[in-house]
């Protein structure tokens, strides 16, 4: 699943590809994809121009002339910009006919990605009950301390909860216990003060450097809009064999249904 960075990654290739672009006509081939009514969907998304673009946790929004445009890609939602006489596949959803003649189409192999309209004074900040982005000055140390209160749950489960904090996936939650040497089997109860700190600091360090490289291609993920990932040649414990810090065999162990890479030596 597309975490943070690749979120990232697609929005600001989308907003330096078709911002300001107006959509002419939409078709929608999968009506389940959508949250609302399709035929109100069609109706409202035509003649509105790409205005703004921002994301919340995964979340992809688009402040277009009246209406915010939520899409979330889930596991396998990819989005394309092809010309129309490009052959369409029959995982190709909703396709959006757009002024300068291009298409920007919708793909999603498993079909569990979501597409809403929603107003545009929508408070992100309560947004489907989401927590603190990882960049925003309440993302603390202090804060992590007083969610942790009464928890008992592994730091990858925590890391994991997007009601903890926003955006963050299996990947990253991977390298942010290993860059703060704590196994993610670990119960954040045990959290020192210097490890809420570190969590803190470590987060926003390894999505930060996985935005600069364009997130992860791991698995099936792409950008799918010629920008492909590079993080993945940075990885120090996710679906890696040996440690690169101190040589040891890295361990796999699921945690609540996932998979959770890490170095027993570096890690405690």
């Amino acid at each position: 699943m597309p975490e943070l960075p690749e979120v990232e990654t697609v929005l600001r290739t989308l907003e330096h590809q078709i911002q300001g672009r107006e959509i002419q006509r939409v078709s929608i081939r999968t009506p389940m994809i959508l949250e609302c009514d399709p035929q109100q969907f069609m109706r409202t998304m035509t003649g509105q121009h790409f205005r703004f673009f921002a994301r919340r946790g995964k979340y992809l929004l688009f402040y277009m002339d009246s209406v915010l445009f939520v899409s979330h890609l889930r596991m396998e939602g990819k989005y394309y910009l092809q010309a129309p006489e490009e052959p369409l596949d029959r995982h190709m959803h909703v396709i959006f006919q757009l002024d300068d003649g291009r298409q920007l189409r919708y793909r999603d192999t498993r079909k569990f990605g979501r597409m809403n309209l929603l107003p545009m004074d929508t408070d992100l900040l309560t947004f489907h009950g989401l927590g603190p982005e990882p960049f925003w000055d309440s993302f603390n140390a202090d804060y992590i301390r007083q969610y942790c209160k009464g928890r008992t749950e592994p730091i990858k489960s925590l890391l994991l909860d997007q009601r903890f904090v926003a955006g963050i996936g299996n990947v990253y939650a991977d390298e942010i216990c290993f860059a703060c040497g704590l196994r993610p089997g670990r119960s954040c109860a045990r959290l020192t003060a210097r490890d809420r700190q570190n969590l803190v600091e470590e987060t926003r360090r390894i999505l930060s450097r996985a935005i600069a490289a364009g997130g992860t291609t791991i698995r099936s993920y792409t950008s799918s809009l010629g920008v492909t990932g590079r993080f993945q040649l940075e990885c120090m414990v996710h679906e890696q064999k040996v440690c690169k810090v101190c040589g040891s065999e890295i361990h796999m162990k699921w945690i609540g249904g996932r998979s959770s890479y890490y170095c027993p030596h570096c890690q405690h």
